[in-house]
């Protein structure tokens, strides 16, 4: 089946269920903050955040507006602007279970789902702290050599994947470029919903230069154009707004600055 294309952002968030499980890339890799924008007007509620494998702005913001109860990734953070004042505060006050991973951990994880495989070994986490924080992964000995334990840990597939990628065709292929993470979340996740800088028309997957670049559309069950979707942090080749990162996070330091700050972004 082709991908749906939709009209707009809201389109976009109203196929991303309350209590989803969400994929979200790192804020460098293509932060959907305008979906994000939608589903904090449309109220959602119970989401639960998978970094991949960290994670930024847009989940700041879910834990901020009560849109999301849990994060699992290898780090939360606003860059060069410190910690993530929202996740802090929610983790401080009980009000988000947060589960720590790490990069290779989080993307053998997905791995896994996308091989269609229960697990996947991983080695460099053995002899760390992480491993007794995480009672679903497990130590076993290799069966193929003794005295020898591997961990494993249990495949992730998430509910969506929501990307915001710069390019797409009209039939729904989406151009990532180098950003392989967000081929291997369209793989492992059940469902993948992407906004689009812009559209171009013939076929991604026939340039022979732009084809290893892209998810064919088969993995993808609905996309929108949304230009500046990802504002204001950073996509390929454009540059963060790092006057506006540093605002939002001199803002969300306390409670009542960051509700100022979400007021005026949703007005916006």
């Amino acid at each position: 089946m082709r991908p749906e294309r939709l009209p707009d952002a809201a389109a976009l968030a109203a196929r991303i269920p309350d209590g989803a499980r969400v994929a979200l890339a790192a804020d460098y890799a293509g932060s959907p903050l305008a979906v994000v924008r939608a589903l904090v007007r449309r109220g959602a509620r119970e989401l639960r955040l998978l970094g991949v494998p960290q994670l930024g702005l847009a989940a700041d913001i879910l834990v901020g507006a009560g849109c999301a109860v849990e994060l699992e990734t290898a780090a939360v953070g606003l860059g060069e602007f410190g910690i993530a004042p929202c996740v802090e505060r929610a983790r401080r006050a009980g009000r988000l279970v947060l589960r720590e991973s790490t990069c290779p951990a989080i993307h053998s994880a997905l791995q896994a789902a996308e091989k269609g495989l229960p697990f996947l070994p991983v080695r460099g986490i053995l002899g760390s702290d992480l491993v007794a924080l995480r009672p679903d992964w497990r130590v076993i000995d290799n069966p193929f050599s003794p005295h020898d334990p591997i961990l494993l840990v249990p495949a992730i597939r998430p509910d969506v994947a929501l990307l915001h990628v710069p390019l797409a065709d009209r039939a729904g292929d989406l151009w990532i470029g180098v950003r392989r993470e967000l081929m291997l979340m369209a793989h492992a996740a059940k469902a993948t919903v992407a906004s689009v800088e812009r559209l171009v028309d013939g076929s991604l997957l026939a340039d022979p230069l732009r084809a290893p670049g892209t998810i064919p559309a088969l993995y993808v069950a609905a996309f929108a154009e949304v230009p500046n979707g990802a504002a204001p942090t950073a996509l390929w080749g454009e540059p963060a707004d790092l006057g506006a990162l540093e605002a939002y996070a001199r803002a969300a330091a306390s409670p009542e600055g960051f509700a100022r700050w979400l007021d005026a972004w949703l007005a916006a």
